[in-house]
């Protein structure tokens, strides 16, 4: 079996580790954390992530993340979706049009007609999100 390297743990989890440690060689098990070393793992998964400091620590996954209010808060990098809205400062009478669209999975459509009637964009955009499903 290969197994890949673990990343070596942050100074902060270890300190609290070593806290951790003493604390539970000296009381009975399952005795209950101290509030206070509690609070000190919320506020690094707040910083490293809820598995990289509930795994290391022993600690309940389930348990710090409702104390850390359900949210993990490390950043993750999310694609922003672009909108534009283009505002006719008169009314303009139109012979036809052409729109393209791409949606963030790479589906694309495009949309012609002629005439000055829009098409109903609400049932156009819903077959289309269905049909990308």
């Amino acid at each position: 079996m290969n197994r890949k390297s673990a990343s070596p743990i942050p100074e902060p989890i270890v300190q609290l580790q070593h806290r951790l440690d003493e604390f539970r060689s000296t009381r009975p098990r399952r005795t209950k954390l101290p509030e206070t070393l509690w609070q000190s793992a919320v506020e690094l998964a707040r910083e490293h992530g809820l598995y990289s400091v509930a795994h290391p620590l022993r600690l309940d996954y389930t348990q710090l993340k409702k104390r850390l209010g359900g949210v993990e808060t490390v950043s993750r990098k999310a694609v922003a979706p672009a909108f534009v809205e283009l505002l006719a400062s008169h009314t303009a009478t139109m012979s036809g049009c052409v729109i393209e669209i791409e949606s963030s999975i790479g589906g694309k459509m495009r949309i012609q007609w002629k005439g000055s009637a829009a098409p109903d964009w609400t049932i156009l955009l819903r077959a289309w999100r269905e049909a990308e499903r």
